[in-house]
């Protein structure tokens, strides 16, 4: 045999070995990993556990326990409170509260609520049950404890306490947004005042866009002074169009696939019966439960669904805004009526692909035709994943405007770096 033949197979040996350990080591990690999450998990249930008899309306605090992160100046607690469904019907979701160390003012402390992204709905994935609460929160969390505002930051009802979990569904995340700020007047030391500002990013951003237009009803009692959303998931139906053919679509759709057929069943009802079999391809029925179970960022999702796109697997069979009961569905979970009592806040990446920028570039355009009073920050070259840290500080003096009554910046004389319009179909889902 010729050396460099030998060398060669010597060569191939080696990498073959290496790939395999690497696979082998891989594969320990990974269940040791759940091991250790389905234990802390199982530690943490019965703090998430609903009492036999809720103990008063939407609001209402169960109770309370620190939580083991480090947050300078405040003190982190993990509650527990009553909120509701969009029929009415109770329901129970778990949060995060955090109260700076330095005493309230005369008054009671400015309020933000924080509601957050797209995590995935296994109960390991609600952020006061993860591995890592504070995610998202950098660059933004330690300034408002500094201001000695107090933050509330629920899970939404159903992420990590009795389901459903009503994803993508705004009457369900407003209600949880607010009544999160109602449960911070029964926790000592919080001291909130009545005055609240919401900020949000992705699903969080859609939470923040609904719960500007339905906080006056729901929750009379208390006075929204802004609404702040980094890349929220406003027009969906520009998004699900441009999206449903690519990987984007398993995590986005596999959520949705579980919540807008039970959101029917809570008070939400789009007209006619949603069948998933209508707009699923057979890898999308046979996996969608398994992908949304799966936390976002972890390995194990990228892993999964990198796997079944390079099989040439899609999720959506067809477009589903093509499908009557699903476009219904579609149009009604969009925020996208004007805000125009309150002020509004938005940050963008241009170089997001999950939400992408042009359709808040025509949420812009239509925003500012309508006359609202909205601040738009577009952040040139940020992907989805670091708009709201990116955009933390500037949401941050924003919110102190509002809580101290300055006049709201329009910056609708500004145009968006990216054409207001969708792009040519054959660069949509390429």
């Amino acid at each position: 045999m010729p050396r460099w033949l030998h060398r060669l197979l010597v060569a191939i040996g080696v990498t073959v070995l290496v790939i395999a350990f690497a696979l082998l080591g891989f594969q320990v990690w990974a269940g040791i990993t759940a091991r250790q999450t389905a234990d802390a998990q199982a530690t943490l249930d019965p703090f998430y556990l609903s009492p036999d008899a809720l103990p008063g309306p939407p609001g209402t605090l169960i109770r309370t326990e620190p939580l083991d992160v480090e947050v300078p100046g405040a003190t982190a607690l993990r509650m527990l409170y009553v909120t509701e469904r969009p029929d009415g019907s109770p329901a129970i979701s778990g949060g995060m509260v955090f109260i700076p160390d330095t005493p309230a003012p005369a008054g009671g402390r400015g309020v933000v609520a924080w509601a957050h992204p797209t995590v995935g709905m296994a109960d390991s994935c609600a952020p006061s049950r993860s591995a890592n609460p504070l995610r998202d929160t950098e660059d933004w969390l330690t300034q408002m404890m500094e201001l000695g505002w107090v933050v509330t930051a629920t899970d939404y009802a159903g992420l990590g306490t009795a389901g459903p979990d009503l994803y993508l569904v705004g009457q369900a995340e407003a209600r949880d947004v607010v009544n999160s700020v109602r449960a911070l007047k029964q926790i000592p030391n919080a001291d909130p005042g009545p005055r609240f500002a919401v900020w949000g990013h992705s699903q969080g951003g859609h939470s923040s866009l609904w719960t500007g237009q339905l906080a006056k009803d729901l929750a009379p009692d208390l006075d929204l002074v802004g609404v702040a959303a980094a890349a929220p998931a406003a027009r969906l139906q520009d998004i699900l169009q441009a999206q449903w053919q690519t990987d984007v679509a398993w995590v986005i759709g596999s959520e949705v696939a579980i919540s807008w057929p039970e959101a029917q069943g809570a008070g939400v009802d789009p007209g006619q019966a949603l069948s998933l079999d209508s707009v699923l391809t057979d890898a999308g029925m046979r996996d969608y439960r398994k992908i949304a179970d799966i936390c976002i960022g972890t390995i194990s999702l990228v892993l999964d669904v990198g796997a079944l796109g390079l099989e040439g697997q899609q999720f959506f069979a067809t477009d589903p805004v093509n499908v009557p009961a699903w476009r219904t569905v579609v149009q009604e979970q969009s925020p996208i009526e004007p805000l125009l009592d309150t002020p509004v806040f938005i940050a963008q990446g241009t170089a997001d692909e999950v939400v992408l920028p042009w359709p808040n570039a025509i949420l812009q355009r239509d925003w500012c035709q309508a006359g609202v009073d909205l601040s738009m920050l577009w952040l040139g070259g940020v992907n989805h994943a670091d708009a709201a840290v990116t955009a933390g500080p500037a949401a941050v003096q924003w919110i102190a405007d509002r809580f101290a009554d300055r006049p709201a910046p329009r910056t609708c004389d500004v145009p968006p770096p990216v054409p207001p319009v969708a792009p040519p179909q054959d660069a949509v889902g390429n």
